[in-house]
């Protein structure tokens, strides 16, 4: 049962807790928020970009709190708004990433003698302001509508002194589900296609994971008939900026400016095309408008400062699954995430690319992203090497197959360890049928049994009994599962316990703490003297917190 917070001050725990929660449901709801998308171009990537923009700022709070775990919550909030505007993708991400910064300034300007009901209500109407200010020309029947109505309702609790933060998140996510519900009554495109605003369910999604966060419960979603249709259905080409008169692209830039070049900015774009949303500040704005002219839209960012990171779909494409400025894709790669400089020369010897990542370090939706849709291939397996970073590779796969819909296909493999990753590559044969291929390296990955030594860096309760920092640390199939002293001793427990129901092969991987080989030596010569009909083979993989890493098949 999930542990519901206190009622008190909003703490960087929760906000980590409600982080996880709210990506997860997008990830789960992204395929269904697609489906609904046909407002303002039916282009199917609303939940998409939604959960990619959420991710991306899931991963910067995520990089600061790992590194420092006792950071202020304001630096904490401060760095999750900025991950979300240099992530933010499309029209409905880019809005999501200027209320995500507006809830996080309100919360972190919080006064002493606010509650946290009144901080939480005026957090979500900040959002909705700054949702709309953001928006060239807002329409009703969107993700605006949703918003407006979840502010307003917590507002309303929030007016009770004795109202509790959750009472205002339940309020917040009933009112934008039934919001939600109302949309085909405000869009006429709506109500044509017989769906809800794609952008307004993904928002309710993000409040239904706030009150879930809040309550332990997990709200009922929005899946009763909508109009001639129940959700999720399939793209319907209806109108909308996809018309013959509507404009053919979509242009998205990060813009280093100062504050007062955006207004002639916004005039500028206002007048060459439509869906425009400019949102950031300090210094540095994310810019989305739908134009025909591109060169035109970014001269105009030219004009005001630096625009960088440019990006350009042309609907019509994209809509159809095509495009056309990327190469004909051929062949089959494989994508590895590796932990070390080691791991990586290993993985690139066997033919793979490398993505940097492993325990604590795990790459976001963007790099494996980019990682697959840049390689060229036309089948493409990917390696995540990391149980954090299975699910991400599963997100970045199924993107790549809408991206570039006919012309490739992805396969994860879900190797939650470098060495599992590794035994899985040893047997990639590019010639054997695709399937095949995958269903080859699956098996050996799963047969191969995986451990690690590491060092505690706090004080903790294990599988195998308390630790002291300090103490090291020997983990069984992710699991602590030896408590010791004594880095040697740990290690050869650790691989008794893999060779316990027999093995052929021994793979122990040294890692930065162990820049010599000298303890990778040591239990490689303790295998062959304990277990002589057993193959052993050692590698410097370089990865940190773990000086030794070890897999028997």
């Amino acid at each position: 049962m999930m542990e519901v917070p206190i009622e008190g001050r909003i703490t960087l725990a929760v906000v980590l807790r409600f982080v996880d929660v709210a990506t997860d449901a997008l990830a789960e709801a992204r395929e269904e928020i697609d489906a609904l998308n046909v407002y303002p171009v039916p282009d199917g990537d609303t939940g998409t970009n939604m959960y990619l923009t959420v991710s991306a700022a899931r991963d910067a709070v995520r990089a600061v709190t790992d590194k420092d775990p006792e950071v202020g919550l304001g630096t904490a909030l401060e760095t999750f708004g900025r991950g979300a505007l240099l992530g933010a993708r499309g029209n409905s991400g880019v809005i999501l990433s200027e209320m995500l910064r507006a809830i996080g300034r309100r919360i972190a300007r919080a006064g002493a003698d606010e509650t946290t009901a009144s901080v939480m209500a005026a957090a979500l109407v900040s959002a909705t302001e700054a949702s709309y200010a953001a928006v060239g020309t807002p329409v009703e029947g969107t993700i605006l509508t949703v918003s407006r109505a979840a502010g307003e309702a917590a507002a309303a609790v929030a007016a009770d002194p004795r109202a509790r933060a959750r009472d205002v998140f339940v309020a917040a996510a009933a009112a934008a589900r039934a919001a939600l519900a109302r949309t085909p009554e405000l869009l006429p495109v709506l109500r044509d296609a017989g769906v809800v605003d794609a952008g307004g369910r993904g928002l309710s999604v993000i409040l239904d994971a706030a009150e879930t966060v809040m309550t332990g419960r997990r709200p009922v979603p929005v899946t009763a008939p909508l109009g001639r249709r129940q959700i999720p259905v399939p793209i319907q080409p209806v109108a909308g900026d996809l018309t013959p008169d509507g404009p053919s692209y979509e242009v998205m830039y990060l813009l280093d400016a100062e504050d007062g070049a955006i207004p002639p900015l916004r005039d500028s774009l206002a007048g060459l095309g439509d869906s425009l949303v400019v949102v950031g500040g300090d210094g540095l704005w994310n810019v989305h408008v739908h134009v025909d002219d591109v060169g035109a839209a970014i001269e105009a960012g030219i004009d005001a400062g630096r625009p960088h990171r440019l990006r350009v779909t042309h609907f019509a494409e994209q809509v159809a699954g095509r495009r056309a400025d990327v190469p004909r894709r051929a062949g089959r790669r494989v994508i590895a995430v590796a932990a070390g400089p080691g791991l990586s020369a290993l993985f690139e010897e066997a033919g793979a690319v490398v993505v940097p990542g492993g325990p604590g370090a795990r790459p976001s939706t963007g790099e494996l992203l980019a990682a697959i849709t840049s390689c060229g291939a036309a089948e493409v397996v990917v390696l995540p090497n990391d149980a954090d970073s299975v699910r991400v590779a599963q997100i970045a796969a199924r993107t790549a197959e809408a991206d570039l819909a006919g012309t490739i296909r992805v396969a994860v493999i879900p190797t939650s360890a470098q060495v599992t990753g590794l035994a899985a590559i040893a047997v990639h044969e590019p010639g054997r049928a695709f399937d095949q291929d995958v269903l080859e390296m699956t098996a050996t990955a799963r047969h191969a049994r995986q451990g690690a030594v590491t060092i505690a860096a706090k004080q903790a309760m294990t599988m195998a009994g308390p630790c002291e920092p300090g103490d090291v640390l020997g983990v069984i199939a992710g699991d602590f599962a030896v408590v010791g002293e004594d880095l040697f001793a740990v290690a050869t427990d650790v691989l008794e316990r893999l060779l316990g129901s027999g093995g052929e092969l021994v793979t122990i991987v040294g890692g930065a703490d162990d820049a010599e080989g000298s303890l990778a030596t040591r239990c490689a010569a303790y295998v062959e003297q304990h277990h002589p009909a057993v193959d052993v083979v050692v590698y410097d993989g370089g990865q940190p917190r773990y000086p030794l890493l070890m897999s028997a098949e």
